[in-house]
């Protein structure tokens, strides 16, 4: 079963991993600035995403998981698709305001397109995705 990296905004689900609001020692403090770190890239990432696509702004309750799936990945697509062309018009810009670092780890073992039998995973876990007791 995947988890899912949340603040306190969320319910006490067992599938809900929080961060640690008092830290105590140096394996909670560094799982707490990883899994802050993390979820503040997956917020900026979908930030971007939802300034340029108006489709990922709007209340998706009505669509079907699969429906939401292929939007999203449509959206990076086209992002890249975009940031792509528009490359060669950056020369002049060199103000980042990030650190690039070394190169990162080739991801060869992930594919491409929609998670095949995720929508079962949740089907299957969702009694314990739900249960407080298990998340406590």
């Amino acid at each position: 079963m995947g988890y899912y990296l949340a603040d306190g905004i969320y319910p006490e689900w067992a599938a809900f991993a929080e961060t640690f609001k008092l830290p105590q020692g140096e394996k909670q403090k560094l799982y707490a600035q990883r899994q802050e770190s993390a979820r503040k890239d997956i917020e900026c990432a979908f930030g971007v995403l939802q300034s340029r696509f108006a489709i990922i702004r709007t209340p998706a309750r009505v669509w079907q998981t699969q429906t939401l799936g292929e939007i999203m990945y449509d959206c990076i697509i086209m992002h890249n698709m975009i940031v792509e062309d528009e490359r060669d018009s950056y020369e002049g810009c060199h103000d980042y305001n990030y650190d690039q670092g070394s190169s990162p780890a080739p991801l060869n073992a992930y594919g491409q397109g929609p998670i095949h039998g995720f929508d079962r995973v949740l089907a299957i876990g969702v009694a314990i995705i739900r249960n407080k007791d298990m998340h406590r």
